[in-house]
């Protein structure tokens, strides 16, 4: 005798609102299937929040700056003792190149890194009047500081709605056919044009996150994935979507 399958309802057309969602030439999904993807997300974590451990916009840019190609465990294990330190541009550039090396020497790059830092915080007194500017041009001429960087500081210091392309959000806009693209920047501008407006904010968290904790790199965790029967990526081991429940709040 087989053993039952959860019934899965079907997704309500009605879901999607044409005047927010369009259906995206490229895209494997529907606007139907699109807005429902990101309603589950909003339900299982209502509030998502960015895991970089910082007291102000310009800790946190630093610690955008020194997560490339690092975890963001281990730049958080970094950056609590220098933050208590150097909190501004001044404090941080007083410092010096070779003392904040000291601080992150256990971080990738962390030389590369720590001048990018001296450099950063003297354009920010410099060009800037030690204030981080909440304007991605702007911000992208700042040494260390790519598209990636800014769109994370835009929308978690001045609640921009952005998306931040990194890894994970990279592999799953492919991965999934959600927003299939050959550079971060097309998996962005994809993104941008087909995630509900109403939605947007949180969206770049919540596809961090999934892809950090359910879609992984190597074996995602398809029987915990909240939209299993809708995702359409070859690999998927599940077609029966996990309980839709709200998670507990992140521990950092």
């Amino acid at each position: 005798m087989e053993n039952p399958k959860r019934k899965i309802d079907p997704i309500d057309a009605s879901l999607a609102k044409p005047a927010k969602v369009r259906n995206v030439p490229g895209i494997r999904y529907t606007a139907a299937e699109i807005y429902e993807i990101f309603r589950r997300f909003s339900i299982q974590r209502p509030e998502p929040k960015g895991e970089l451990e910082h007291v102000n916009p310009f800790t946190l840019l630093v610690a955008v700056v020194l997560s490339a190609q690092a975890t963001d465990v281990g730049v958080n294990k970094a950056t609590r003792a220098l933050f208590k330190a150097a909190d501004t541009p001044e404090k941080m550039l007083a410092m010096g190149e070779a003392k904040v090396g000291d601080y992150i020497r256990t971080i990738g790059l962390w030389r590369n890194k720590a001048k990018n830092v001296i450099a950063l915080s003297e354009a920010l007194i410099d060009q800037y009047g030690s204030v981080v500017p909440p304007d991605r041009d702007e911000l992208v001429k700042l040494p260390g500081v790519g598209r990636k960087t800014a769109n994370v500081v835009l929308s978690m210091a001045f609640g921009q709605s952005t998306m931040a392309v990194d890894t994970h959000i990279f592999r799953i806009g492919n991965r999934l056919g959600l927003a299939p693209g050959k550079t971060p920047e097309e998996v962005e501008a994809r993104l941008m044009k087909i995630v509900p407006s109403e939605y947007l904010y949180h969206a770049h968290h919540w596809l961090i996150l999934h892809g950090r904790y359910i879609c992984k790199a190597r074996k995602p965790d398809c029987p915990a994935c909240v939209i299993a029967d809708i995702c359409k990526a070859a690999e998927k081991t599940s077609e029966i979507p996990a309980p839709l429940v709200p998670l507990p709040p992140q521990v950092f």
